[in-house]
């Protein structure tokens, strides 16, 4: 009896159909953050070099970044991310990213 494809293996299969389409390719990021965060790092940057207005992109790469102990790179993902959040009128993306940054940079008063 076959197994039915996982999702990872179908996203593998949407992605050798068609490596460009941002949406597969973030999705692929998603699926590896937790077993292969490298991997999905590679996706990411994937997505910030071909597809910049991928907003979706910013967030989780610059939280990734700051995983793999990379906060420089993390806020320069941030920085970038609410230009291109705002210019494309995605206003509570822009908030979720300035939210991230401000915790990156120790500037978030809130009580956890």
């Amino acid at each position: 009896m076959e197994t039915a494809p996982s999702r990872l293996q179908q996203l593998l299969a949407f992605y050798e159909e068609d490596p460009t389409d941002p949406f597969t390719i973030y999705a692929l990021a998603t699926e590896y953050r937790a077993s292969e965060p490298l991997r999905a790092m590679d996706y990411y940057q994937k997505l910030l070099a071909e597809h910049p207005d991928y907003v979706g992109t910013y967030y989780h790469a610059g939280k990734l970044l700051q995983q793999l102990g990379n906060p420089e790179e993390a806020e320069k993902v941030y920085r970038t991310g609410l230009s291109v959040a705002r210019r494309a009128g995605q206003l509570h993306a822009a908030s979720e990213i300035q939210q991230a940054l401000n915790q990156l940079l120790g500037l978030d008063y809130e009580d956890d």
